[in-house]
């Protein structure tokens, strides 16, 4: 059954703050002062890795024992390249957005190394957000509204 996930963004007065909510949770998101903002959260893009490593890490507790696979603890270390020049407008021929993004899987478990690699493939295969940034999500602005 197709789910529709909801989620708003609202400019803030203050630098380049954008309050954002999904459901009953907010975050508040900006850019470090270098790019312009206020520092007091996590930009957008830092807010994509840690997704990424969320929804990695909710796979694992989720499927670990419906797939046999035992481990105490489980973390990911993400990082990702951008060059800002593309969404300022400096070089027209960088992307705006990653043109790669690296991530660590790290288990504390007594598995084999072939086993815990076979099940982070599981992982990286079952996870949502795995599966947006590595294929083409269709983006459908669906108006423009003047208040």
């Amino acid at each position: 059954m197709l789910t529709t996930f909801k989620a708003s963004a609202k400019a803030l007065s203050e630098g380049l703050q954008v309050e954002t909510q999904a459901r009953d949770f907010k975050i508040l998101m900006d850019e470090p002062a270098d790019l312009g903002g206020t520092d007091k959260g996590m930009n957008p893009v830092e807010a994509l890795l840690c997704a990424l490593g969320a929804c990695q890490a909710i796979v694992v507790k989720a499927f670990a024992k419906a797939q046999g696979f035992t481990y105490e603890e489980f973390h990911v270390e993400l990082e990702g390249d951008l060059d800002p020049d593309g969404f300022m407008g400096i070089n027209k021929n960088v992307r705006n957005g990653f043109s790669e993004v690296r991530f660590t899987m790290h288990f504390k478990t007594e598995e084999s190394q072939e086993k815990t690699e076979a099940f982070a493939d599981f992982v990286e295969a079952s996870c949502p957000v795995c599966d947006c940034l590595g294929n083409t999500v269709k983006l459908v602005r669906s108006g423009v509204v003047i208040d």
